[in-house]
């Protein structure tokens, strides 16, 4: 596995948790929808920049 693998497969994983920590702060009634919608667009837009890199 070369360095750029890794560095996908990091980035993956980092979105899929702050992903999972929006849903559940969601779920538990800590934010709203319009602010989880900002934490998902945040995660996308960090995993997108760390894949084109």
């Amino acid at each position: 596995m070369n360095e750029k693998e890794t560095d996908a497969e990091t980035a993956v994983t980092e979105f899929l948790t702050a992903a999972d920590t929006a849903y559940e702060d969601y779920e538990k009634g800590y934010a709203d929808a319009d602010a989880t919608l900002r934490q998902l667009e945040s995660a996308i837009d960090d995993l997108r920049t760390a894949v084109e890199e």
